[in-house]
């Protein structure tokens, strides 16, 4: 078992200083975490789960700080500053994360959000990312079927839709017409697969299609109404919005599981509420 630079990893607590403490990290020799990072009543032989990175001096450094991304991933993130050597985005630790002009797709500015693939620079153990993730994606052919759950992440608007990264592996297109509520570049959501086409490319939605999704919305509604009293102000009249963050469905599925609902005499409607019919 190894350390690895640029992701979480679980060491153990091998010296105390007052300024911080030591860990073990194997093949990379002791690794300062410090003071401000020592989770309360950590001591010498304690395991810590921490982020390795380098430091402004180059610099091995723990912290127990999550990173919005890994090395190995994808993400998108915002640019907070650009100057003769690259971009550098704001991915949650002190210490932006550079894009060198060399390894971006388009020139980035200061403020824009861009999908990145972040990587260990195998000479300088820096970690940096790249905008150039075409060529990492699409590397096989989609095993997936209508219905399939995926997780994705949100890339540029084209014509028809998003582009978006599908569970780190594949491009796919959410349409316009398949997006509820607000989506934005670099959002990680859950989708589901609608068609995968004969040339492989994938077509995505943010709710599940046919049978299923109408299935599993008539359980959530029931499930719903059960924990909140056996009534609800959430009706077929309700902003689209609202249903979409309470149920993860559009208005118009919403409205079809509440007739299904009510045909077999689970519920009760008026304008006001919906309710579980005793």
């Amino acid at each position: 078992m190894s350390t690895n630079i640029g992701r979480m990893n679980v060491l153990r607590v091998v010296k105390e200083k007052d300024f911080g403490v030591y860990l073990d990290g194997e093949q990379l020799g002791e690794i300062l975490l410090p003071k401000r990072y020592i989770p309360k009543g950590l001591r010498v032989g304690d395991d810590v789960e921490v982020f390795i990175y380098l430091d402004s001096e180059d610099e091995l450094i723990a912290t127990t700080e999550r990173p919005k991304v890994q090395v190995g991933e994808f993400a998108g993130l915002k640019s907070v500053a650009v100057n003769n050597v690259g971009a550098f985005f704001n991915w949650g630790l002190p210490k932006d994360l550079l894009v060198p002009f060399s390894q971006q797709k388009n020139r980035v500015e200061e403020g824009q959000t861009h999908l990145l693939f972040v990587y260990l620079d195998q000479h300088t153990n820096r970690i940096v990312a790249t905008t150039k993730v075409d060529a990492l994606l699409n590397r096989e052919e989609p095993p997936y079927r209508t219905g399939d759950k995926v997780d994705i992440i949100v890339g540029d608007r084209t014509d028809i839709g998003f582009k978006c990264i599908v569970d780190s592996r594949f491009w796919g297109v959410l349409f316009y017409q398949d997006v509820i509520g607000k989506v934005y570049k670099g959002d990680k959501l859950a989708a589901y697969i609608k068609r995968v086409r004969d040339d492989g490319k994938i077509d995505l939605s943010i709710q599940q299609t046919g049978y299923k999704k109408v299935k599993n919305i008539l359980d959530d509604i029931i499930e719903y109404l059960e924990a909140n009293g056996g009534e609800m102000a959430i009706t077929d009249k309700s902003s689209p919005d609202v249903i979409f963050k309470t149920f993860n469905v559009s208005k118009a599925t919403f409205k079809k599981a509440l007739g299904a609902l009510y045909k077999e005499q689970k519920i009760a409607l008026s304008k006001e509420k919906v309710s579980l019919k005793k």
